[in-house]
């Protein structure tokens, strides 16, 4: 009997470390889709994605642990390339995510939206391209979304005005076009409003908070100006070739007159 309870003891004092799957899935396909040529992540083996956290403990450079599970990775300015793995959905404890100021590129994948506790998405001052995901809007508990300084293209999304819980959004400096969505630009009730600063960078993105896009062509008065100032400029060329030929005739008219005096007798 004592022996029994001595190893329960044993055992309760050195708990056996168990890996998630699916927090090692993500981890490996992650650092298989991203480059790191400046070797910033060494200690990101295989070995280490088999056991990442012990508890509140991480051994891995870059990830916060919580209960056994990663809960946050921040890589921020790490020059690291290559491209943002789908398979990172697995981390499905992961709360925070931010690999800003690096060189990754690709899209932003749309399993994202199975990161149904994320808070914080970070992926700015990158080269990622193609369109913002609509399906980030399943990430209900999201409130920061800052994906400044890409290059990403086409709309943004009308659904993520959703996000009831967004507080922080910012989009500027990339290829973005089209109306922003009323309900992240203008925003009602107590909801967190979003000033020009989020969206500015993006020629050919309009709507309010942004400033009235400025006319490519003419302005209305402009051409109105040119319009009435040729036709003034035509009158008076006109009139002045008018008094011309009027001089002329009357020039001739006096020497014919002259010649006519000449010729006839007098009485």
């Amino acid at each position: 009997m004592g022996l029994l309870i001595l190893l329960l003891l044993t055992c309760a004092a050195f708990p056996l470390a168990s890996s998630d799957p699916n927090d090692e899935a993500c981890l490996t396909n992650l650092s298989q889709s991203l480059k790191d040529p400046l070797k910033n992540l060494q200690n990101w083996t295989k070995s280490t994605f088999s056991n990442p956290c012990s508890g509140f403990t991480s051994y891995l450079p870059g990830a916060t642990c919580n209960n056994g599970r990663i809960y946050k990775l921040s890589l921020t300015n790490l020059s690291l390339q290559g491209s943002i793995s789908p398979f990172l959905s697995n981390c499905s404890n992961l709360q925070s995510l931010d690999l800003s100021s690096n060189s990754i590129s690709g899209s932003i994948p749309q399993d994202i939206q199975y990161l149904v506790n994320l808070a914080v998405l970070n992926l700015s001052s990158n080269r990622l391209e193609g369109e913002i995901p609509p399906q980030l809007t399943l990430c209900a508990y999201l409130n920061v979304i800052d994906l400044h300084d890409n290059l990403l293209t086409g709309q943004i999304p009308q659904q993520l005005g959703l996000l009831a819980r967004l507080s922080a959004f910012d989009v500027s400096y990339n290829k973005l076009s089209g109306p922003i969505p009323s309900s992240l630009g203008n925003r009602s009730g107590n909801l967190p409003r979003f000033n020009a600063t989020s969206f500015e960078g993006n020629k050919d993105l309009y709507g309010y908070p942004l400033p009235p896009m400025k006319s490519k062509g003419l302005s209305v008065l402009t051409i109105v100006g040119i319009g009435l100032g040729s036709g003034l400029t035509s009158l008076v060329l006109s009139f002045t070739g008018v008094c011309i030929w009027l001089k002329i005739t009357e020039e001739k008219m006096a020497a014919e007159e002259g010649k006519i005096t000449q010729l006839m007798p007098d009485y």
